[in-house]
């Protein structure tokens, strides 16, 4: 077992309201600079980035989880997090059919999909930074059927946190963790939300921008990094666990 420093939240230049530097070769060189082990890349409402990341980081020290962060009906984001791409693309399709406008670059910016080497394949046209019209349970259990990992995204914020949308965590969403921004340590997380500590914690950067990686991170044991290594330490099983006494 060792510990695995893990960032699982960020964003690239297909999210709206990234900077454009945020490019496959960028995101992973810098996350390799700043000592991360495991990245995810979740823009809002898409994951047509994932693979480029993933093959940026292939043959290096890096692992790259495709992942989505999605806003349900009720302004509430939920990050899914996948051991394929075609996992995460399965539940985009979802996503894209509930999902309705279509983007104003000139307002929200930019929404890039890109190759491996950063070159422009397309623009996506949607409205990426919208809400989709499916409740939260429905993201959840979208997640789930493709046997992702379904978090509650910084839940320490107002806007689009669950407890600043909803004021509470429903009792049946079956969410497998809860996420905490930098504005909060994740020793400091399980003690302030002390009502829901049946949940794993996790802290995550969702950045937009370069400088803005691994300014949250969290340290898992684990045996390597990979999808399947995660689950279980997010579960606490076999010896799998998060590392609540560092500070990531």
């Amino acid at each position: 077992m060792r510990i695995i420093r893990a960032d699982l939240h960020i964003h690239s230049c297909l999210s709206p309201c990234a900077e454009l530097e945020m490019s496959p070769q960028a995101i992973v060189r810098t996350s390799i600079g700043k000592g991360i082990d495991m990245i995810a890349v979740c823009d809002h409402n898409s994951a047509e980035n994932a693979q480029a990341v993933m093959e940026v980081a292939r043959g290096t020290d890096l692992a790259v989880l495709p992942g989505m962060e999605m806003t349900s009906r009720e302004e509430v984001h939920i990050v899914g997090l996948f051991a394929r791409v075609i996992d995460a693309l399965r539940v985009q399709t979802l996503v894209y059919e509930h999902l309705e406008g279509e983007n104003d670059e000139s307002v929200f910016g930019q929404q890039l999909v890109v190759g491996p080497d950063g070159s422009v394949d397309a623009c996506n046209p949607r409205l990426l930074i919208g809400a989709t019209d499916l409740p939260i349970e429905a993201i959840v259990q979208a997640v789930h059927e493709q046997d992702g990992l379904a978090v509650a995204a910084h839940i320490d914020r107002e806007g689009f946190g669950i407890i600043g949308q909803l004021g509470f965590i429903p009792v049946e969403l079956e969410l497998d963790a809860l996420e905490v921004s930098s504005n909060v340590a994740l020793n400091e997380a399980v003690l302030k939300y002390g009502d829901y500590q049946d949940y794993p914690f996790i802290s995550s950067s969702d950045a937009h921008a370069l400088e803005a990686i691994g300014s949250a991170a969290t340290p898992f044991t684990m045996e390597s990094a990979c999808f399947n290594e995660l689950r279980l330490a997010l579960r606490g099983e076999q010896g799998r666990s998060v590392c609540y006494e560092n500070r990531g």
